[in-house]
């Protein structure tokens, strides 16, 4: 750009800054609609009436899993090198949404929703007289396919229904002359009854499967045709096998690829919750080793702090540990009062206590040999509010006593 133009639009950025409601004239609502776009935020000076900024939509539509806790603990211990990254979610975790399977479709027909056809009673005795009606019947049916007239076929086949309703290939024949009437629902039904009649009829299966080609059910159909082929293999099966298993191919290969995008969906989701654990495990160690820092006094090295007791412990006997923090102070003359010691040296032994008395008194250094005592001590040095539970005890009551009396410089 020349340096002239480059000038001129300095000077009339200039221009807009010192007076907002340049940006009002319609002329240069573009160069506002871009400074919007870049995200810069205008005075209300540099809209007109019934003007205002426009919102800024969000840009992620996803939720974020990760957890409020998480920028707490960053805030209070900053990032650490050592924990582990959680991954962000992103839209290719979000709900797997299946598309369409593109099939061919040829020869699918909308499904007939006629009442449904008589069926025969299976309560009724069939006397062999009956059986010779229904094959009777049954032969007028036939007759009436090779004519063509499927309608008439199918009250021959009913009538032969209703006289033997125990005959599955009577069933099976009616559903034949339904698929050829494109009628597959009532083919279907038709074959589900032969089908429990004899739940080996091949010609059951095969007209129920050829009628579930013909709805688009091409899975179902397949399971049919397959095990009717078994039963009775005939080419006509074979046939329409050809255009039925190209598409239960196709959609078994979709239901593959949508199960397996739903697992690797899922193992990237419980990855995800493995290193939000990782991190708050690492971040929660972090803590509790900046708060033991915190409270770890420099000089003695001892956690907790030390308030000028006596590092070292008592020479010439007392037990690992000593007694760091010093005993609850002030033993008044006559015993233990009721209710325990308030008060006590917060500050750890007193500096003018003469530790001779202590430690050349035999009965306290024998005292400090026994586990029971030291315990008690230990516990009371802890919490000196504990001094209350050993009160009526008749080994630690003295002892604490004594050395208070020590303390007291009696």
């Amino acid at each position: 750009m020349e340096a002239s133009k480059v000038n001129q639009l300095k000077l009339f950025i200039q221009q807009c800054d010192s007076n907002p409601a340049l940006l009002q004239d319609p002329a240069l609502k573009f160069f506002r609609d871009y400074l919007e776009k870049l995200g810069a935020k205008l005075p209300a000076s540099a809209y007109g009436k019934g003007e205002s900024a426009k919102k800024t939509e969000a840009k992620d539509s996803f939720v974020d899993e990760s957890d409020d806790d998480m920028p707490e603990l960053e805030e209070q211990f900053g990032p650490s090198s050592t924990s582990p990254k959680v991954p962000e979610e992103t839209a290719s975790d979000d709900e797997v949404v299946e598309s369409e399977v593109e099939l061919d479709n040829e020869g699918v027909i909308e499904p007939d929703n006629d009442p449904p056809q008589k069926m025969g009673d299976p309560s009724i005795e069939v006397t062999d007289e009956k059986r010779d009606e229904a094959q009777t019947a049954k032969s007028k049916a036939m007759e009436a396919m090779a004519d063509g007239d499927l309608d008439e076929a199918v009250n021959h086949l009913t009538e032969a229904i209703e006289c033997n309703p125990t005959s599955a290939i009577i069933y099976a024949t009616r559903a034949s002359v339904f698929v050829k009437m494109k009628k597959p629902n009532a083919a279907i039904r038709d074959a589900n009854a032969a089908i429990k009649i004899n739940p080996d009829s091949a010609k059951g299966y095969k007209w129920r499967g050829m009628a579930r080609a013909m709805l688009g059910h091409w899975e179902e159909a397949a399971k049919d045709l397959h095990l009717a082929s078994r039963l009775d293999y005939d080419e006509e099966i074979s046939a329409v096998l050809k255009k039925v298993e190209p598409n239960v191919h196709k959609i078994e290969d979709h239901h593959r690829k949508y199960e397996r995008l739903r697992r690797e969906k899922d193992e990237r989701k419980k990855e995800r919750e493995r290193q939000r654990r990782r991190a708050e495990a690492q971040a929660a160690y972090e803590k509790a080793k900046k708060q033991e820092k915190a409270s770890t006094c420099k000089p003695c090295g001892a956690t907790g702090g030390c308030s000028g007791g006596m590092p070292g412990g008592f020479p010439g006997g007392m037990p690992a540990g000593g007694m760091p923090g010093g005993f609850p102070g002030g033993m008044p003359a006559g015993g233990m009062p009721a209710g325990g010691m308030p008060g006590g040296f917060p500050g750890g032994m007193p500096g003018d206590v003469d530790m001779s008395k202590i430690l050349n008194d035999p009965e306290l250094m024998a005292a400090f040999s026994d586990p029971d005592v030291m315990t008690a001590l230990q516990d009371v040095m802890k919490n000196p509010a504990n001094l209350a539970k050993y009160q009526a005890n008749p080994k630690i009551a003295p002892v604490i006593a004594k050395m208070m009396g020590k303390f007291a410089g009696k």
